[in-house]
């Protein structure tokens, strides 16, 4: 019992700054649809549709760029410091040919907005602002690049502080630009988006110049100096990054398609689903930060070769993710009524939106102990067998549920819902097998 008493310290030490970078990062949004919602409905649910076309296309990129950090930390249990350079590289190259090919992806794919069947009043607002958004993919996957690299080597917070920074920045444009304070003109849904892009170029320049000139990385070649193309280690990135980016897609991809299903019934659910989805998604991002930790530990125990490490590292750390994810459970029962209020003063929407929370409190501890295992499984470099679990999760079990319980048995919003609870809980119970059967031996990276 000592033993996991030490690990969860451990994972907790390196999940911390994870996790408050991981909430910096997924407050912008939250800021952004507190300060649309004061435009009123219609613009939160533009938003809703963007933003989820955005992350559909935008989690192919962190899919892949996942792929580092693991790598990199089995380099480092193994002590082979010579092979993190030449990852990082690599995985440069990779990640900025594949953040421009998403962001042609994301801006074509904001015009086919229009066929999804979506209020009139919508359309026009998410298109423009899904093409703004496009943008900031090319800064955002470069700092994920060098952010993905530096916790493969256990360094978390100084992507924490930068997010947290560029927080601040994307709040001071909104209220530039949504608003039109200082003599700037109102562009309100789009100036979210001009705040959202500026802020990631931000830290994507801070990061890049701290990991440049600090002492700390020399030892691992941190220089842009290509000496040649390593086809073999770009196959390795890819054959690990693919197939998580793939679960992403299929993850993301069935909450996308639930914000199409919503926007079938109407534009208040559609705005009252992305404030519940809004708040919902901070717990899911503390989640993320304790599944990269864990991650992490995970891979340097498959370096030491060291099968107990493996397991004591994973079961605490999806222990350490289902506690956590409880406590936002009580959270968003307790201030269900209060919550969605701060986003909008449309009584229906807040009411609709209450609702919604009481569901999310109860799928919390699946989200996190799904978010958790398929980050202890990639620590294992076991990808293959978690894609084929979340497409059944959420494409085979859990949206034939929503569609069942929302359309068919009538039960609107809240019906969507709950055929979001029985994807998680599926995932949740396959990854955790899954991960309890791998862990057992371990294979040669």
């Amino acid at each position: 019992m000592n033993e996991y008493k030490l690990h969860l310290k451990n994972t907790l030490k390196l999940a911390y700054p994870v996790i408050i970078g991981q909430l910096g990062f997924i407050m912008m949004g939250v800021v952004d649809s507190i300060m649309v919602g004061e435009l009123g409905a219609i613009p939160l649910a533009a938003a809703s549709i963007a933003n989820g076309l955005f992350m559909f296309i935008f989690v192919i990129g962190l899919g892949v760029s996942f792929a580092i950090t693991p790598l990199v930390a089995i380099a480092v249990g193994a002590k082979k410091f010579n092979d993190c350079g030449v990852i990082f590289r690599q995985a440069l190259l990779v990640d900025m040919v594949l953040g421009i090919i998403l962001l042609i992806m994301a801006y074509i794919g904001a015009d086919l907005i229009q066929f999804f069947d979506q209020p009139k009043e919508v359309v026009g607002l998410a298109t423009s602002y899904g093409k703004l958004l496009a943008y900031s993919i090319v800064p955002a996957m470069l700092f994920q690049t060098y952010k993905q690299f530096i916790e493969g080597l256990s360094v978390m917070k100084p992507a924490m502080v930068i997010v947290l920074l560029a927080n601040i920045i994307n709040a001071f444009i909104n209220w530039l630009l949504i608003y039109g304070n200082l003599g700037l003109p109102a562009l309100g849904l789009d100036g979210a988006g001009w705040a959202t892009f500026t802020s990631r170029m931000f830290m994507a320049f801070v990061l890049v110049w701290y990991v440049m000139q600090s002492n700390r990385f020399k030892k691992f070649d941190v220089t842009l100096h290509f000496k040649s193309i390593n086809f073999k280690m770009i196959k390795k990135l890819l054959g690990l990054g693919l197939p998580s980016a793939v679960q992403y897609v299929f993850e993301v991809g069935a909450f996308f398609f639930a914000v199409i299903m919503v926007g079938w019934l109407g534009t208040k659910q559609l705005a009252a689903h992305q404030i519940a989805l809004n708040l919902a998604s901070i717990s899911f991002m503390t989640a993320l930060g304790v599944s990269a930790a864990g991650g992490i530990r995970v891979a340097n125990g498959v370096g030491k070769k060291d099968i107990t490490e493996v397991r004591r590292a994973g079961f605490s750390a999806i222990i350490m993710g289902g506690l956590i994810m409880a406590c936002f459970g009580i959270i968003f029962i307790a201030l269900r009524n209060f919550l969605p209020a701060l986003y909008i003063d449309d009584i229906s929407v807040v009411s609709i939106a209450s609702t919604l929370l009481i569901i999310a409190s109860i799928f919390q501890i699946a989200d996190g102990v799904q978010a958790v295992g398929i980050g202890v499984l990639r620590g294992l470099t076991d990808v293959k067998w978690p894609t084929l679990i979340t497409f059944i999760a959420y494409w085979v079990l859990g949206l034939p549920s929503a569609y069942l319980f929302g359309f068919i048995l009538k039960l609107d919003v809240q019906g969507v819902w709950m055929g979001l609870f029985v994807g998680l809980l599926s995932s949740a119970i396959m990854l955790t097998t899954r991960f309890n059967k791998k862990s057992k031996y371990i294979i040669e990276v």
